[in-house]
């Protein structure tokens, strides 16, 4: 049996079937908020402030739910001390439930297992580290890219911000912030550039 990929960065979902999907395809500390439970349990906050000293990658749902479960974690565990994941916005229904979600989007648990690779590939174990060390010398994609390519603080930014997360797989609703945060995890200044270009040259 070949090995799972191994990320020593704790993995945090919203509920049980995302863990054990997780679980079957990484070596990974995986755990589960139990949904909106996660909002009262003081025990479960504090297991993950105390696991956050490793750092903790957040990988919720792409509709509402995984918006206030995401935002609720960023208030409670120093920012600097999470990584955001992203699954794309999916519409869809997991094989297990008789309905779709109110959004009608597929959540962690159903994303195919290549989008769940690409997905934490930053920060999977290589050797001795993981690959989301970036080079010293790489250049990051900076709030003042975003200006001068019309992705912020103009008429339209969020159009083209919507264009630009879904050419990366990414949910097209992110704020400008975390879809630049999310960029500069999963891509280079070079393949952002040509993206912007190919976005503007659909215009």
């Amino acid at each position: 049996m070949q090995n799972k990929p191994r990320i020593t960065i704790p993995i945090v979902v919203e509920g049980k079937y995302d863990k054990n999907l997780l679980k079957q395809l990484f070596d990974a500390t995986v755990i589960s908020v139990d949904g909106f439970g996660i909002f009262n349990s003081k025990e479960k906050q504090a297991l993950l402030q105390r696991l956050s000293d490793r750092g903790l990658i957040i990988l919720t749902d792409s509709d509402g739910g995984g918006r206030q479960i995401r935002s609720f974690l960023l208030g409670i565990i120093p920012r600097q001390r999470l990584y955001n994941a992203y699954i794309p916005a999916v519409a869809g229904k997991e094989k297990r439930k008789k309905s779709p979600s109110k959004a009608g989007l597929l959540g962690v648990e159903g994303m195919d297992r290549e989008t769940l690779m690409r997905t934490l590939a930053p920060f999977i174990e290589v050797g001795e580290g993981v690959t989301l060390s970036r080079k010293n010398d790489a250049k990051m994609i900076t709030k003042v890219d975003f200006f001068n390519d019309g992705l912020s603080g103009c008429a339209g930014a969020i159009e083209l911000r919507a264009r630009l997360a879904l050419h990366f797989g990414l949910p097209p609703d992110m704020t400008a912030n975390a879809l630049l945060e999310a960029l500069n995890l999963i891509a280079d200044y070079d393949s952002y550039a040509e993206a912007v270009r190919v976005i503007n040259s659909r215009e």
